[in-house]
């Protein structure tokens, strides 16, 4: 299954890739033709009871990929093995596999071979899937920039996901008070939030090479993290961030709620945020429902 708008990889090295994958398994490439044309084709090869499918572009494909496997209706899901194609590839890089096309390839074909693979939870928003991460407030409104900025045609970069985040830091969110509330069962509700970052998998996100950890404790094998602040005042949020970019654990402070390994728990806001998964933005919500769903997904890696 192929992103022929992915980022990272030309029209060539993806022949180059096909044919390699195709000297390993009976191979039918899929070309995605549109936003969320990733999920049906990823549907209807789960419910051919396809054994693995392959997915080639970023982690908004994957996205796509994984819910349309967990929407087929064969009882044995295809096990996903992914060619990073995107500008980040989160996801890729947190099962273990090279950032570079060809070299995740080439581990592909040697799990196809030795049959290596591993069994990964995901999370689910409501009734959507997410891999490695969700977002409602700050994180979310710097994701509709950063794709309102490539619209635009500038190039999915560092630089333009830190500009973004400033930008909407500085002229918007510290100037909103979002009132989200967290409520987890059997446990006091948390009110007057700010922002809330939900993991299954870290690190949150990198840039460039450097990980980000917001919620450095979170695992595909465990239940869903989250990091929430509780105000968006400059000295705070400044240090916040200083600390995911360096991973001290657990130095956070009183103005962050960090909690790991969640079963469920639900999100309400006082209006609509900004809402992402997997960083794609995904519109506005006023509530989200938030699960866990262990060993969901096979991955060869």
């Amino acid at each position: 299954m192929v992103n022929p708008k992915a980022t990272t990889t030309s029209a060539r090295t993806r022949d180059v890739l096909t044919g390699a994958l195709r000297s390993e398994m009976e191979l039918t490439v899929g070309y995605t033709r549109r936003r969320g044309h990733g999920f049906d084709l990823a549907q209807d090869a789960a419910s051919d009871s396809i054994d693995v499918v392959v997915a080639l572009g970023g982690d908004g494909t994957v996205n796509e990929v994984v819910n349309g496997l967990m929407a087929g209706t064969s009882e044995k899901k295809p096990a996903l093995a992914v060619v990073p194609g995107g500008s980040t590839n989160v996801f890729v890089r947190a099962v273990g596999l090279p950032r570079q096309a060809v070299e995740a390839t080439g581990v592909i074909l040697s799990a196809l071979r030795s049959g290596t693979s591993r069994l990964i939870g995901l999370g689910r928003a409501d009734e959507r899937y997410f891999t490695f991460c969700a977002g409602i407030g700050l994180d979310a409104a710097v994701v509709r920039r950063v794709e309102q900025a490539r619209r635009r045609g500038r190039r999915s970069t560092p630089v333009l996901y830190m500009r973004s985040a400033l930008g909407e830091y500085l002229f918007d969110a510290i100037r909103q008070d979002p009132g989200l509330t967290i409520a987890v069962p059997g446990e006091p509700d948390e009110v007057g939030l700010a922002n809330v970052i939900v993991q299954n998998a870290a690190p949150w996100t990198f840039l460039g090479d450097r990980p980000v950890h917001a919620s450095p404790d979170a695992s595909f094998d465990s239940g869903l993290d989250l990091l929430a602040l509780r105000v968006f005042r400059p000295p705070s949020t400044l240090q916040t961030v200083g600390r995911m970019l360096s991973l001290q654990r657990d130095q956070y402070g009183k103005r962050v709620m960090l909690r790991h390994d969640l079963a469920e728990f639900m999100v309400t806001c006082s209006e609509p945020q900004p809402f992402q998964l997997d960083g794609d933005y995904l519109g506005e919500r006023e509530k989200v429902k938030f699960t866990s769903v262990p060993e969901a997904l096979r991955v060869i890696c």
